[in-house]
């Protein structure tokens, strides 16, 4: 079962009352994105970090889909499920990290995945890290981020 939390995550605020929003950005002096992400995140006074740990494609009930893609997909659900118990929503991911087990030839689904993540938004700064193995050899992906919430 797939846990549905984008009805929960659109009731929740990006800010509170007198709260800045995060700013995020791509400054001319430097070449523009060659992805979708933004070069710089500012993170205004008055918010609390969040460092989520690297999420793989665990389900809630602890079984892994075997593909890429469908591990992907589980990672960003389980990093929305995390933000939304701690009031936030994606808009608040201040810099996402993807360590991929190497299989280029999936990463433009994954890319495609991510980028649903933050169609309403601008993307957060980001690093893809190819590598050979992960904590597991089943895990095909994990995925980290930090976040910046208004403070309750």
């Amino acid at each position: 079962m797939r846990l549905d939390v984008a009805g929960l995550l659109l009731a929740l605020p990006l800010t509170t009352a007198g709260a800045q929003e995060i700013r995020k950005t791509n400054p001319p002096s430097v070449a523009k994105p060659v992805a979708a992400y933004s070069h710089v995140a500012e993170v205004p006074p008055g918010t609390r970090l969040l460092f989520l740990a690297g999420q793989v494609g665990n389900r809630p009930d602890g079984t892994l889909p075997a593909g890429m893609e469908e591990q992907a997909v589980q990672a960003l659900d389980n990093i929305r499920a995390i933000l939304a118990a701690e009031g936030a929503r994606p808009e608040n991911i201040v810099k996402m990290t993807i360590y991929a087990a190497a299989r280029p030839a999936d990463m433009a689904k994954i890319a495609a995945k991510r980028a649903e993540m933050f169609r309403d938004t601008a993307p957060p700064p980001s690093t893809w890290v190819y590598v050979t193995a992960l904590a597991r050899p089943e895990y095909l992906i994990e995925i980290e981020a930090v976040a910046a919430v208004p403070v309750r």
